[in-house]
């Protein structure tokens, strides 16, 4: 064994209660550091998966994200002009020439496109009825874009064909309406159409506001209920790489001029809340591993104030002040690494302990789970350990810089 590594167990293992406390703080905040991640992140992973896994990577819509510049303010530009109480058109909504734009993003590889026209409606199934979000898609697109059927807990995607005036309706909906697959339901749009609907598929996403307020049938037959035909005003694309879809957005909206929104955009506000979410959980962390690092420091300080003769000792044999040092710096570097060890330890048995926790099931948000969403990760162990690591070192430096500095000579003639 290296003598300098001796020296140093030497000094912790005399201090073996203070040792110990440091250690066990230091593997508290790694503990807690571990299992308070697998929770956050099992949540935001879940979350991230159902809302790429359900909707669309990319939505074009049929609106514009700012409005028309003005003739007056394009001839007089620069000037002191100011044009108001401008009005909006009166145009027909719908994305002009989506054919040819379905076409133009076909040919992007990895990417799936898929046309819809959606607008409200009202489903009435005997004395109740209930409003809707009524959306044609056509099946064979729309199994590329979304996991509908796999959602599907009754019916299946072709049955919108197969079936004459077909409807797959989210699982509150029919709960609401009273209705089940077989039944006939009649959809009236604000555009005074009725028609008659036979529900041939219920879908059950976990999305409270998919399966409370969504209705799928025929792009064809959503056109003739809606009184829009031949109109489209959304087309979704899926990216096999979810990671282009905020690029790929912003590229079609200069293209085409539609607004289009990616999923990242659509969720912006709870991914912020993420952000804020994770930077709390790692500042309380933190504080855990500071006050872990006062106590390596309260230690290792100590421990020069008891030394010093010794150091004086280790300076007159031939020490020099790097080696001095080094010795201190091990000591920290130690408490810090058996922290780390334990600290997995704790944040293993935190994450099982949690794992085994049950609770009632609160709503269709986390639908067919009784238990926490965890991440197990091998990430939050390497940074863990590495933060505690680096804050034992630090701890332990400005103690062990003013051992390397102490003069022997000096604390010889004060101890004579």
């Amino acid at each position: 064994m290296p003598l300098a590594l001796d020296i140093a167990l030497g000094h912790l293992g005399r201090r073996k209660r203070q040792t110990l406390v440091s250690v066990l703080g230091v593997a508290l905040g790694v503990g807690f550091f571990i299992g308070i991640t697998a929770l956050m992140r099992g949540f935001q992973t879940y979350f991230v998966r159902q809302v790429i896994d359900v909707a669309p990577h990319v939505v074009m819509k049929d609106e514009f994200r700012l409005p028309d510049v003005q003739p007056a303010a394009i001839a007089f530009a620069g000037g002191a002009v100011e044009v108001r109480g401008v009005k909006p058109r009166d145009t027909v909504r719908g994305i002009k020439e989506a054919g040819a734009k379905i076409a133009a993003v076909e040919v992007i590889p990895g990417v799936a496109v898929a046309p819809m026209l959606r607008g409200p409606a009202l489903l009435r199934y005997g004395p109740r009825d209930t409003s809707v979000s009524i959306g044609g898609i056509e099946p064979e697109r729309e199994r590329r874009v979304t996991n509908i059927e796999k959602d599907m807990t009754e019916g299946r995607l072709e049955d919108l064909r197969a079936t004459a005036n077909g409807m797959i309706v989210g699982i509150g909906v029919a709960q609401r309406l009273g209705a089940e697959v077989g039944d006939t339901v009649t959809a009236v749009s604000p555009a005074g159409v009725a028609q008659s609907f036979r529900i041939v598929g219920i879908i059950s996403t976990g999305v409270t506001a998919i399966d409370n307020s969504e209705a799928y049938v025929l792009l064809r037959l959503a056109q003739v209920l809606l009184d829009r035909p031949n109109v489209v005003n959304a087309i979704r694309m899926r990216l096999a790489d979810v990671r282009q879809a905020e690029p790929l957005a912003r590229r079609l909206e200069t293209v085409f001029g539609y607004r289009t929104e990616s999923w990242e955009e659509s969720n912006r506000n709870i991914l912020g809340l993420f952000v804020i979410q994770n930077a709390i959980m790692y500042s309380v962390v933190g504080a855990i591993l500071l006050v872990a690092a006062f106590g390596i420091y309260n230690i290792i300080s100590t421990v020069v104030h008891e030394k010093a003769r010794d150091i004086a000792i280790l300076k007159s044999l031939g020490f020099r002040a790097a080696d001095i040092q080094r010795i201190f710096l091990l000591e920290g570097a130690m408490v810090g690494i058996a922290g780390a060890f334990a600290g997995w330890a704790v944040g293993l048995g935190l994450i099982e302990l949690l794992a085994q926790v049950r609770f009632e099931q609160m709503g269709p948000v986390i639908q067919g789970r009784d238990r926490f969403l965890l991440a197990r990760e091998w990430w939050p162990y390497l940074a863990g350990g590495g933060f505690a690591l680096a804050a034992a070192s630090v701890a332990a430096f400005i103690p062990a810089r003013r051992a390397s500095r102490l003069n022997p000579v000096e604390i010889v003639r004060g101890a004579a």
